[in-house]
């Protein structure tokens, strides 16, 4: 028997060490205070109107209840309810609480259509900087938002949809009923291209429409087919391309999820089950003769799909770019915290470097996502020249830093940034949808060098404004005229082909480095350029630079207040 037993004893409440030299996740409530570069950027973009609304939005996103949240959302993913209680087919996507909660938040604030109904200078800007906000809590509800704000301009022109729709799409109310669309006071758009067969090839699409009582724009057609990746099946309306006829032109078309008072003929056959973006739902679905409205012409459903995807695209670049801050800040403040070998990890020669490359990597695409942004409130030569020229180049470039990026701040933590209790794991997970949606990133190559081919006076005004930004600037300069220079020899963009990726990523880091010498202090520029385009480029792991070379401790204060 063991002695304190016999004792009449309990034993000792055991104590085997101390805990110590463990750091919380940064958890600052003000995302807006700790972020110098965005507060700088929206002034700069003439936002300043929106400062004050961007920061009580900083604050509410950033507080304990939306961290939990964002917890909860992904834990806790969206369930499909193919039938009610009596049988009825009903297609319900349930969401748990927090899901509504989150994205409640991101409507009420008017971080989904303040452009749309917005006429002030820098209203493109103040809206990226709400969405960045919001997509370092919280990603999966960015993806309804960014397809709901994406067909504005395309419905806009089409009156008599216009007429039952505009209103509810530019509304900040928030509305979760799945009901008719007339009895709603807000809504949601989704997407409907991807099937089986065709994947990023929509020409490759089977699914097809045909006409009732003379179709045409603005007639009602009947949709059969397919659809294998069905963006947020549960938004009450979606655009989806079908043929028409089965061996007609593409088309795009409206299809709500109620068709009157009775449900649209739409299938969900099953959500996706995801490495990331678990707090939203995507589906598979059938179309069952469901009725849809052409939008635009015939013939031009990949036109007028690829004109919204040139605004979901700069989403991309903007939600990456949040992966990468969220990831940064907790990288840098775990390595002022903790100690190593004597010291703190923010002070270890090799560490710095990673920090430092970190640093810079996420105000390159902070900056390069506001640019983006602001190019679609003008329509000035070289504002098009941004959107439709640079827009693939960022998406291709800033969406895989972001899963680089992520994996080394997780590094950072080590062990702490690998489980399930912290933030970068949901994090890593997160970062390569945004690579992989509205077009993978050979498809954003190759769209870059089209680009490239039919704006051909663009792309040299756009090259020209660069190479007056850069003077002084050798390295870059020398890869600017490179990149000129492959343009020029080879006009086919066929011939290109097998350099896309590096016309993309050459393009990509120079707007880059243009936006942070002309946008931020000479330090965060001289560092971005010697380590990305200069000699002192080392390849693309991040932190193969010498620190020592640059001004570390000033670019990783301004990256965040050390507290």
């Amino acid at each position: 028997m063991p002695v304190f037993e016999a004792e009449g004893r309990l034993p000792a409440l055991w104590s085997t060490h101390t805990v110590v030299n463990q750091v919380p996740e940064w958890a600052d409530e003000d995302l807006w205070d700790a972020d110098l570069a965005l507060r700088e950027a929206v002034e700069q973009a003439g936002a300043h109107w929106a400062a004050e609304r961007l920061q009580a939005y900083a604050r509410q996103i950033g507080s304990p209840t939306a961290r939990a949240d964002a917890v909860a959302a992904n834990v806790h993913g969206p369930q499909h309810r193919p039938y009610d209680a009596r049988g009825h087919r009903v297609d319900a996507v349930d969401f748990h609480p927090a899901w509504h909660h989150l994205l409640g938040l991101l409507r009420q604030g008017g971080w989904v259509t303040l452009p749309w109904r917005d006429d002030r200078p820098g209203r493109w800007t103040a809206w990226a900087a709400g969405f960045y906000l919001h997509g370092q809590i919280e990603q999966g509800t960015l993806c309804p938002a960014t397809m709901t704000q994406a067909a504005v301009p395309l419905l806009r022109r089409e009156p008599a949809l216009w007429a039952q729709v505009g209103d509810p799409l530019l509304s900040d109310a928030y509305d979760p009923r799945d009901v008719p669309l007339q009895a709603k006071t807000s809504i949601w758009v989704g997407m409907g291209m991807t099937e089986k067969q065709g994947g990023s090839d929509v020409r490759a699409n089977t699914t097809t429409a045909w006409p009732l009582d003379g179709g045409g724009r603005g007639g009602v057609y009947r949709l059969r087919g397919h659809k294998w990746f069905y963006s947020a099946p549960s938004s009450d309306a979606h655009l989806v391309s079908a043929r028409i006829g089965p061996d007609g032109p593409m088309g795009c078309f409206w299809v709500p999820r109620w068709w009157g008072a009775q449900r649209n003929a739409v299938r969900i056959q099953r959500l996706k089950d995801k490495l990331g973006n678990r707090s939203n739902a995507s589906g598979e679905v059938e179309f069952e003769d469901a009725l849809g409205i052409l939008i635009g012409e015939e013939g031009r459903g990949i036109a007028t799909l690829v004109e919204m995807a040139s605004y979901t695209r700069i989403n991309c670049v903007l939600g990456s770019a949040a992966i990468v801050r969220a990831a940064l800040v907790q990288a840098l403040h775990s390595a002022r915290h903790r100690q190593a070998f004597g010291r703190a990890l923010v002070r270890q020669p090799a560490m710095r470097g990673v920090l430092l490359d970190l640093a810079l990597e996420s105000e390159a695409a902070l900056q390069l996502g506001l640019r983006l942004a602001q190019a679609c409130e003008d329509t000035l030569p070289l504002d098009q020249a941004w959107r439709r020229i640079v827009t693939p180049a960022a998406k291709f470039w800033v969406c895989k830093r972001a899963i680089a990026a992520t994996a080394e701040a997780m590094e950072v933590l080590g062990g702490n940034g690998y489980v399930e209790e912290g933030t970068l794991a949901r994090l890593l997970r997160e970062a390569p949808v945004n690579s992989i949606w509205e077009g993978s990133g050979n498809v954003m190559c190759l769209d870059v060098l089209r680009a490239v081919q039919r704006q051909p006076e663009a792309a040299q005004a756009l090259l020209n404004d660069w190479r007056q930004a850069l003077q002084g600037d050798a390295a870059a300069l020398r890869a600017l005229q490179q990149l000129a220079a492959a343009w020029q020899r080879e006009a086919d963009p066929a011939s290109l082909e097998h350099r896309a990726r590096w016309v993309a990523q050459t393009l990509a880091l120079l707007a880059q480095a243009v936006l942070l010498r002309t946008r931020a202090p000479a330090a965060v520029a001289d560092a971005f350029i010697g380590t990305r385009l200069g000699e002192a480029a080392q390849g693309q792991t991040l932190g193969v630079i010498d620190a020592r070379a640059w001004s570390t401790d000033a670019i990783l204060a301004r990256a965040l207040p050390d507290g």
